[in-house]
């Protein structure tokens, strides 16, 4: 299916592959692909059959960031003010981003050409993030005055050294797939990031979903949790899984060294 003829979403044996398609443009974010983006990640939370997320750009690059011509549109948030909270948590471009982190499956993260500003807080929103190695990466906000506001703070936060983004923010200086790695914003690189993140996605698909999404879980509140929140955390969502179907099968799947049949939740 098509979102605002920017963002194509296909689903094949659990795995989702939402594909940024505005090639012409680098995918870079107009209103119309803020939206589509939005609207896609929000989509999946309807879907029970998938299992793990694929984000991937077409074309020469994953995302260049805002649209210059969109930018200049300087009117563009008068309607709904930034500081309105259209999401939950978040603002209507913040959710193009954070809807990544918040979906309940893993999230992989394809990264190619440039990815720079929005791109950038967008590939963040994912769990795991596979970048080319001569892909190019910039937090480019400050260039144009502004400073990054689609969630980067929090969803870098545990992963990016904190020195290491200021120098980045206050520089836009750019950077390569192999230092997103060194410095936090990327997990791998892959001379073919889009393969190795679609074999990633259907190994995580072929485990016990509730388990895979109990660890997500989890893993969100790594960085906002006390200890004892966190311990009891893991507390309920052992408690959620022991003796479910899910559970046992994957129990007797590995004694009988078969492939296991998961129930999707």
């Amino acid at each position: 299916m098509r979102f605002h003829d920017r963002v194509e979403l296909t689903i094949d044996s659990g795995v989702a592959h939402v594909l940024l398609d505005r090639p012409d443009k680098l995918n870079a974010l107009d209103a119309e692909m803020f939206a589509a983006i939005r609207e896609a990640g929000m989509h999946l939370f309807k879907e029970p059959t998938v299992r793990c997320v694929v984000l991937s750009g077409a074309g020469r690059a994953f995302c260049a960031g805002l649209d210059m011509a969109s930018m200049a549109e300087t009117g563009r948030h008068r309607e709904t003010p930034l500081t309105e909270r259209t999401h939950g948590n978040a603002n209507a471009p913040q959710q193009a981003a954070v809807v990544w982190r918040k979906l309940p499956m893993p999230v992989i993260a394809a990264v190619h050409g440039v990815c720079f500003g929005g791109g950038l807080q967008i590939a963040g929103g994912a769990d795991i993030k596979i970048a080319a190695p001569d892909a190019r990466f910039a937090v480019m906000e400050v260039k144009w005055g502004l400073v990054p506001d689609m969630g980067g703070y929090w969803l870098w936060r545990g992963t990016v050294r904190e020195d290491v983004l200021r120098e980045l923010s206050y520089t836009h200086r750019e950077f390569t797939g192999e230092d997103a790695v060194a410095y936090g914003f990327a997990t791998h690189v892959d001379p073919d990031p889009l393969a190795r993140a679609m074999a990633l996605a259907h190994d995580i698909a072929a485990k016990s979903p509730h388990a895979v999404r109990g660890a997500k879980a989890i893993a969100n509140r790594w960085w906002d949790a006390t200890v004892d929140q966190l311990l009891m955390a893991e507390s309920h969502e052992q408690t959620k899984l022991i003796g479910t179907h899910n559970q046992r099968e994957a129990v007797l799947a590995g004694l009988e060294k078969r492939k296991a049949e998961f129930a999707d939740p």
